[in-house]
């Protein structure tokens, strides 16, 4: 049987937000409720309008993807830990009078402009509506806190004068981080549709 053409357009607003293979599941699933709803006797304008009507909107299911795409759950994580981390690390620089540490100005200028873009894609992975924006911006943010935490890791191990308490609970902080966001990457690559 040939899709119903109101199946055919919601697949289609579907593909407008979502990988392909993820519309075509939908749409299958959508053309087996037709199918569920023919056989109780529905003409097949009806079935395919019952089938809508059990799934949702398109923009609902295009909703629950968002919200269970690792990259948003991961973006959402990441900026409400991110004070936290962000504070130990402020408070260990500090005590340890870090900006006597023997770094050039361009490095520190640039481990500020690669923490404020990864915050800022991360952002814009929480917020995004459209499912590929999360996935990219989500994975971009995670990739450039990775690199920025594993940095300051090493930075502060090799260059901090002495590995005060504080040093020390920054750097395990950060650990447990990078922890999470390389298993977020990981999960993020792993998907198909990036």
């Amino acid at each position: 049987m040939a899709e119903h053409r109101l199946i055919t357009a919601y697949r289609d607003d579907l593909l407008a937000q979502l990988p392909a293979h993820l519309a075509d599941e939908v749409s299958d699933g959508l053309a087996d409720a037709q199918e569920k709803y023919i056989g109780q006797g529905l003409n097949p304008d009806q079935a395919a309008s019952a089938a809508i009507a059990e799934f949702g909107n398109a923009r609902m299911v295009v909703d629950g993807f968002r919200r269970a795409c690792p990259a948003w759950r991961a973006a959402r994580a990441l900026i409400v830990t991110g004070p936290v981390v962000g504070g130990w690390w402020a408070a260990a620089l500090i005590a340890d009078r870090a900006w006597d540490w023997p770094i050039p100005m361009a490095v520190r200028l640039l481990v500020g402009v690669m923490l404020a873009g990864s915050v800022l894609l991360l952002v814009a992975s929480a917020r995004a509506r459209r499912y590929q924006q999360v996935r990219r911006a989500g994975l971009a943010g995670c990739l450039g806190l990775a690199v920025l935490d594993a940095c300051v890791i090493t930075t502060a191990v090799l260059l901090g004068p002495n590995l005060r308490w504080l040093l020390v609970v920054a750097v395990c902080v950060s650990a447990v981080r990078l922890t999470f966001v390389v298993g977020g990457l990981r999960r993020l690559v792993s998907q198909p549709g990036v």
